[in-house]
């Protein structure tokens, strides 16, 4: 016992300490890129030990859905016209990588909430406050991994539960991520079977007036979600543009990931119109 004790002390400082790397104001893109792999591996390999800890399985859930959206499947879309099997490749890989971060952040939910799955499917669960950022980026990464499975109908049939998590967590704390959550809600509400139009686009507005201008995110995400399925190039550009004004206003990671997209997506819209 005596000997148990200091470990697990030891183990929930480590676990601590990774929870607030994992929450860092990193704005190198590349650094962040190469650090990444082990950073993930250590916090993962340290959850394993922390069941418990759930600023840490946010971390993780935070991490593994970012790595693949901003490094993995960011990669894909860019080889697609170069190589077609090579981006499906890493659009595979993503998706795995989606489901990693699903299954932490659920399990960290199930864990604080024994019966939660149940209870989710159900339209029973509650979530507190603090367990909204957890929450959404179970649901981000469920929506995202949903996106590149569409040829398993069993996994797509999921897309109303992940809907169900992003809404408890928008019913919990709908402030948060500055705009994050509630663009999240509006992808979901345009990707949705009878998804309205018009109440995306209010999660959007709602969303833009939560980042301040200072979320890139919000507007790459309306610009992919309403503008381009809609055929409409003045929009799209003038949301990416905005976008690029937000990186430059607010120096972060998400920033920059967000700048780069915006970027590519501007200099490649010929493609898209």
């Amino acid at each position: 016992m005596c000997a148990c004790t200091p470990r697990a002390l030891l183990v929930q400082a480590v676990a601590s300490e990774l929870a607030v790397q994992g929450s860092g104001d990193e704005d190198d893109l590349e650094l962040a890129r190469d650090a990444a792999a082990f950073h993930l591996k250590l916090s993962e390999a340290v959850l394993r030990q922390t069941p418990g800890h759930g600023p840490l399985a946010t971390a993780v859930a935070s991490g593994f859905t970012q790595y693949a959206y901003a490094f993995v499947e960011f990669d894909a879309d860019r080889l697609e016209m170069q190589d077609s099997r090579g981006a499906q490749r890493l659009r595979q890989r993503a998706a795995r990588l989606y489901w990693r971060a699903q299954r932490h952040a659920l399990l960290a939910l199930e864990g604080q909430q024994p019966g939660f799955r149940q209870a989710l499917a159900a339209g029973t669960a509650r979530l507190q406050p603090q367990q909204a950022a957890l929450a959404y980026w179970g649901a981000a990464a469920w929506g995202a991994a949903i996106s590149l499975s569409k040829d398993q109908p069993e996994l797509v049939a999921d897309l109303p539960l992940a809907t169900a998590l992003a809404t408890l967590a928008w019913q919990a704390e709908p402030g948060h991520g500055k705009g994050s959550l509630a663009a999240l809600m509006g992808s979901f509400e345009a990707a949705r079977p009878g998804g309205s139009a018009a109440t995306a686009r209010d999660y959007f507005d709602r969303a833009v007036q939560l980042a301040d201008g200072r979320n890139a995110g919000v507007y790459v995400a309306r610009a992919e979600t309403l503008a381009l399925p809609a055929g409409d190039r003045a929009a799209f550009e003038s949301l990416l543009h905005q976008a690029l004004k937000a990186a430059d206003l607010q120096r972060d990671l998400a920033n920059e990931a967000m700048r780069e997209r915006a970027a590519w997506l501007l200099a490649t819209a010929d493609d898209r119109f």
